[in-house]
């Protein structure tokens, strides 16, 4: 479980239209696609796509989850953490939150997700509706040790259905970036 330190200052998330540090074109594309990631993956990866659950549980919200979902600060909430897996790599860490209120009276079980990919429930249920992205450079330190480095490109929305709203980050990891490189050099290759 990641805590919030005040040593760490809470990222400025922004939407497009705000970006000062802008990344490559093809970060940008990635970071503000609107599919959903899961899918994308799994046709990066030639559906060798799979969910490795890292930690989930009740606990206090970060006060930048507490704002995006418009819940006082130090709310309890559901945290799920994932990492989302191309071939048994480590391509992107997920982070999906959820306030408790919400989460109990709307009935939706994020406890028994196991492997499955929390994205693909929530753009198979048309009653969710996704808000706009924003990104952000992502602190090292709100990442799983093994992967702890400062820099890397975030990005989040906020699914609601309802009361009920989930707010779901996920970073990209550098091997995900080589492996769009490789995949697109290939491509090029062929045509």
């Amino acid at each position: 479980m990641i805590q919030q330190n005040p040593a760490y200052p809470t990222p400025e998330w922004q939407s497009r239209d705000q970006l000062i540090d802008t990344p490559g074109p093809v970060v940008l594309e990635w970071l503000f696609h609107e599919d959903s990631l899961t899918r994308r993956l799994t046709r990066l990866s030639d559906d060798g796509f799979s969910v490795m659950p890292l930690s989930e549980g009740w606990q206090p919200l970060r006060v930048d989850e507490c704002r995006a979902l418009q819940l006082p600060e130090g709310s309890e909430g559901w945290v799920r953490e994932v990492y989302l897996l191309g071939h048994g790599e480590k391509w992107v860490f997920a982070r999906s939150v959820a306030g408790r209120a919400a989460l109990e009276h709307d009935g939706l079980h994020m406890d028994e997700l196991g492997t499955r990919s929390l994205g693909e429930l929530l753009f198979s249920d048309q009653a969710f509706a996704r808000g706009p992205l924003q990104i952000c450079r992502y602190p090292g330190a709100w990442l799983p040790e093994t992967d702890a480095c400062e820099g890397l490109w975030g990005r989040r929305s906020c699914f609601t259905r309802g009361p009920l709203s989930i707010l779901v980050a996920e970073v990209f990891l550098p091997i995900v970036w080589r492996t769009i490189d490789t995949v697109a050099s290939t491509h090029k290759e062929r045509h």
